[in-house]
């Protein structure tokens, strides 16, 4: 990427107000269906025009990001060229994972051509360069997140981090009657292990509770804490609803009552920047799919005295220090807790992705994000009988609405249809669905590489099938 001018656009969409597109293969559906979106089935020459390629915001907004014109960020993404049933592929599902440039694919490329080898065995010179290659992923990942090499422990994703600090650590401080505190906000990955463990070992879940916007309740979640907390674990940012939590104030009220804190940074890593040492933070985890990187690839983050104490979570190869029939010896964290050979690659990839994170800048990145949710947010709600699910005053990355008179799948499939992907369902998170009444949302969720044009696509979009049949 090369840097370029700062543009702005001003342009006055030209959209006639009874625009209607032609249903995805509608004949297959029925108006009770709510899937024929059009009153009648017209040939296809006589639909007018819809969603056009020069729609554009009506205002003034930013088409650079840190001085990098967005069209040349969104040239690295190869599958953003793509189209979709013969429209311009939009993708808005980026908090169920991200799309990846084409700087951290040729990487992966390049180490299976050039690099490929087991890590941290042989002495050979792949085996060197590959171990080389994987070292330095650690020192970019905790260079990253502000931490030390040796606090990072590569996983296959935030759920198995998550899983591994309960089973490790947290689950040797329980006893029966104890508590673990978790939020209304969390996604099952991080309700499910604290869960199980409590359960095994007679303990009890505690969960603080949100306001109709969507936000934590500071002065409850404080008086859940007693002498029985022994850990809290919370989201940085919610998947269902784009909340961004008080990150720093919770670690500091747990750590008033001497608990440690896990954060679920999953849907914060790759839009606002993340400091472990500023915020005191215990443990953190974050899946490498949700920040540009490969599938199969995670991190948790640890204070070092805390992961030493933890027991290994998995036990085989590359973990111990030496092995007889009656003892084994483990090595210290991290290699203690990365059993068997690991995603080698994996986590070279990620390295690629945080690198190209960095070159852009999560200051820049989570400035242009906040602008185009601000963006979003005012353009759906022009939008007939659309109602956001939770209005938190600082959010990322989501937005979660109902469309009255329409099911959420329904609507899902509408925007599908004309390129727009979206989610529909209950996002992994049933337990804020149900606080506000439902079993489902629909979801649009967005990365720097989205753009406002595509934002003002799907509200004329919404607009044109919010309109009764």
């Amino acid at each position: 990427m090369n840097s370029g001018n700062h543009f702005v656009w001003e342009y006055q969409p030209n959209l006639s107000s009874d625009s209607r597109p032609l249903p995805i293969d509608a004949s297959k559906h029925t108006t009770e269906e709510k899937l024929s979106f059009v009153p009648q089935i017209l040939a296809l020459e006589e639909v007018p025009a819809f969603l056009p390629d020069d729609i554009q915001p009506s205002e003034r907004l930013p088409m650079s990001i840190g001085g990098i014109g967005i069209d040349q960020i969104r040239a690295d993404f190869p599958i953003l060229k793509r189209t979709v049933d013969g429209n311009p592929l939009i993708y808005f599902d980026n908090a169920a994972t991200t799309q990846r440039p084409v700087q951290v694919i040729n990487r992966i490329s390049y180490y299976y051509l050039h690099e490929n080898a087991n890590v941290h065995r042989s002495g050979h010179t792949l085996a060197r360069c590959s171990s080389s290659q994987f070292e330095a992923a650690r020192e970019k990942v905790s260079a990253f997140i502000g931490a030390a090499p040796n606090e990072i422990v590569f996983t296959r994703g935030a759920t198995e981090s998550i899983n591994l600090c309960a089973q490790a650590y947290v689950k040797q401080l329980l006893n029966p009657g104890d508590e673990i505190i978790l939020t209304l906000l969390e996604h099952h990955s991080n309700i499910v292990p604290w869960q199980v463990i409590a359960e095994e070992k007679g303990a009890h879940l505690r969960v603080a509770t949100v306001d109709q916007t969507g936000q934590i309740d500071m002065a409850e979640y404080a008086k859940l804490f007693n002498n029985r907390t022994r850990f809290a674990s919370f989201t940085y940012v919610s998947n269902a609803l784009g909340t961004v939590l008080p990150a720093q104030e919770m670690i500091a009220i747990a750590h008033q009552n001497g608990v440690s804190v896990l954060i679920d940074a999953a849907q914060a890593v790759s839009h606002i920047p993340i400091n472990v040492y500023e915020l005191d933070v215990d443990f953190l985890a974050f899946s490498g799919h949700k920040c540009l990187g490969p599938t199969g690839i995670g991190v948790l983050y640890g204070k070092s005295a805390l992961m030493n104490a933890a027991r290994p979570y998995q036990v085989g190869g590359s973990m111990i220090a030496d092995v007889t029939f009656e003892r084994t010896f483990f090595h210290k964290s991290p290699q203690k807790f990365e059993a068997g050979t690991p995603n080698i690659v994996g986590a070279v990839g990620l390295a690629a992705a945080l690198n190209y994170l960095t070159d852009i800048g999560m200051d820049n990145i989570a400035a242009y994000e906040h602008k185009l949710i601000e963006y979003a947010t005012d353009t759906l709600s022009t939008v007939p009988g659309l109602r956001f699910v939770g209005m938190p005053t600082r959010r990322v990355g989501a937005l979660s609405f109902v469309l009255d008179s329409h099911s959420n799948d329904n609507v899902a499939e509408f925007l599908a249809g004309i390129g727009i992907g979206v989610r529909a369902g209950h996002h992994c998170a049933q337990p804020i669905m149900r606080h506000f009444g439902l079993e489902a949302t629909v979801r649009p969720s967005f990365a720097f590489y989205n753009t406002f044009r595509e934002v003002a696509k799907m509200g004329e979009a919404l607009r044109y099938y919010s309109k009764p049949l």
